[in-house]
């Protein structure tokens, strides 16, 4: 009995360590986040003192091009506002930077009508980047958030304007739910604009304006009051200066104005709609009205959680193990049901929680004490699969644990595979250029369109290096047409690739190309490394032959070598590019082949 006793002591602590060990890497990052999104990002009442003018499609018709305006347009709307004393908004935010000088008459207007109105926020920009440094002991560290760069607008117009920050940096899975308090250039904060215009207004109104808490970054998280297009009527630019819009509708107001156009490329995917973007004057407003109402929210530390995490996994699995089956699933329902209510009351006292780990560890310690007689039956086939699914298509899973660990020679063994590598073109560029938080975004976007093509052409994902994935057919099982199925999912990455680009152009304006090269030969594949970190791999010339054609096929461009050619047949169309195409490590007369066409594929 005290054996037994000490073994369900054990499985709970191991439960409880596994569970708190999944929720710590951030497994379950993605899943958590959007269910946070569905709990606590709900409409609500705004404090309704915002007013939106926006740089709509019917300003851009009537008015012309957004690029041939100049400063004198969001001059005159300032002109507008101000033409009334009686009337005027307790503070104007305009989002958008005016950091160099055009036209001095213009510049000169924007500045003069912006001193004539009461307070007039403008907008600065840090650029952010990656720098590596040494130090006291020698120790090399990046710093991926180094300000690289901060512009601010021209003299005139910050002599006679509040300067705040328009910076906002989307959470790894492409949404947006922190604001960032403060940058800071020079070693001195610059508050965000959304920021500075609620304190003008409580400073304005006699108000009290809290600040929220953040982190060493100065990020602080969001709670949205509207979703996209719900927050308040806009109001178009063209009809303020007009005259279209009654004076009073501004008069002690904040009045917000900025790009209101899918073609201007200032939106955002947000927390409280993932489906649909939101306009950047959107997201102020939001952030304003969240500063106005004091509903900050603090983001309660990932180790407390922890801690109580392991406690209560800890505790339930020795509930589950005294019960049976039904009263322990009423004891799991209960547990969830607590978590999901605590978790709610929780958020409006002003604590984010994380609304999946309790779930998940209560679910976690009830299937172990439901499945634990049959878990070391099922350890083998376990093992197998974690080892290969992270390589290959699922099928070939079945297929591996169908010929059971027997058929597999790990270790190494050489067999003919149809190898390729792609690569982005001029991707390091484009991370120079770009925040950290976009350079994810369509890092993540591509590698999974790439995987996808991989998987579903039944390849094994070798790995990523960067912005580049090799993957091989043939192995760890033999497979049929290999090499059909390697210059299929060559076309398919091209084509893909296009996909995102032109997805990747209209969410952020950004759009790239990849080549592709496919060769086929004899390697050796088996798990390779040390006994305390190996990779399921393929070495060999066929590997390295690959990796060169990729390395030289420009972009949207397929490289194949000869051999893949005579296999295929009429099966594929190319193009033969004879020995100009000089691949390092291989001798003079190695042809080189750009693939035209795939059978089966849609051109």
């Amino acid at each position: 009995m005290k054996k037994i006793l000490q073994s369900k002591w054990t499985v709970a602590v191991l439960v409880a360590a596994l569970v708190c060990a999944v929720a710590g890497t951030g497994l379950l990052n993605r899943a958590d986040k959007w269910l946070q999104d569905g709990l606590f990002q709900n409409p609500q009442p705004t404090t309704n003192k915002v007013r939106i003018v926006g740089i709509d499609e019917k300003s851009l018709t009537e008015i012309g091009a957004y690029q041939t305006w100049d400063r004198n347009v969001v001059a005159r709307a300032l002109d507008v506002l101000a033409s009334d004393p009686e009337n005027m908004p307790a503070v104007v935010a305009i989002d958008t930077l005016y950091a160099s000088e055009t036209d001095p008459e213009a510049d000169a207007h924007l500045a003069e009508a912006a001193s004539k109105l009461p307070c007039v926020i403008t907008a600065t920009i840090a650029t952010f980047g990656s720098v590596g440094f040494f130090d006291e002991d020698g120790q090399y560290y990046k710093d991926y958030y180094e300000i690289l760069a901060y512009e601010e607008p021209i003299s005139a117009l910050k002599d006679v304007t509040i300067q705040g920050h328009i910076n906002a940096m989307y959470d790894l899975d492409g949404i947006l739910r922190h604001a960032i308090l403060y940058v800071e250039p020079n070693g001195e904060k610059v508050y965000s604009m959304a920021y500075q215009t609620a304190a003008a207004y409580a400073q304005a109104n006699g108000i009290t304006l809290g600040t929220p808490e953040t982190d060493e970054r100065g990020h602080f998280y969001v709670s949205y009051a509207a979703k996209p297009g719900d927050f308040a009527d806009p109001v178009s630019l063209v009809d303020l200066i007009e005259g279209r819009i009654p004076a009073d509708y501004f008069a002690g107001r904040i009045v917000l104005i900025g790009p209101y156009a899918v073609g201007l490329q200032d939106a955002y995917y947000t927390s409280i709609d993932r489906s649909a973007q939101m306009y950047g004057v959107e997201y102020q407003a939001n952030v304003i009205d969240m500063l106005l109402r004091g509903d900050f929210k603090k983001e309660v530390s990932d180790a407390l959680q922890l801690v109580i995490l392991f406690l209560i996994c800890f505790g339930a699995y020795l509930v589950y193990e005294k019960l049976k089956l039904v009263p322990a699933t009423i004891v799991l329902a209960a547990l969830v049901a607590a978590a999901g209510g605590a978790t709610i009351l929780l958020y409006n006292a002003g604590h984010v929680t994380h609304p999946l780990w309790i779930p998940v560890g209560a679910i976690a310690g009830y299937a172990v004490s439901v499945l634990l007689k049959y878990l070391q039956s099922a350890r083998e086939r376990q093992r197998v699969t974690r080892t290969f699914e992270r390589y290959v298509a699922p099928e070939i899973v079945k297929e591996i644990l169908k010929e059971g660990t027997d058929a597999l020679e790990l270790g190494g063994k050489l067999c003919d595979i149809a190898v390729l590598f792609v690569d982005v073109r001029g991707f390091t560029t484009m991370s120079e250029r770009l925040d950290p938080e976009k350079v994810v975004y369509i890092l993540n976007k591509y590698l999974d369109m790439t995987s996808r093509c991989i998987a579903e052409n039944r390849g094994t994902l070798d790995k990523f290096v960067g912005d580049a994935t090799m993957a091989f057919w043939g192995a760890p099982l033999p497979i049929e047409d290999p090499v059909y199925l390697a210059v299929k999912t060559a076309m398919d990455i091209v084509h893909g690739a296009k996909e995102v680009s032109d997805e990747l152009k209209e969410e952020i304006g950004e759009e790239f190309k990849c080549g592709v090269g496919v060769h086929f030969g004899p390697a050796v594949v088996g798990n390779m490394g040390a006994a305390r970190r190996m990779d399921y791999t393929a070495i060999g010339d066929t590997v390295n032959t690959s990796a060169r054609l990729e390395a030289n096929a420009p972009g949207d461009c397929v490289y194949i070598s000869r051999t893949v050619a005579d296999a295929l047949g009429d099966r594929i169309t190319y193009t033969s590019l004879g020995d100009t195409v000089k691949l390092k490590g291989k001798a003079s007369g190695f042809e080189v082949l750009k693939l035209e066409s795939v059978e089966g594929v849609q051109v």
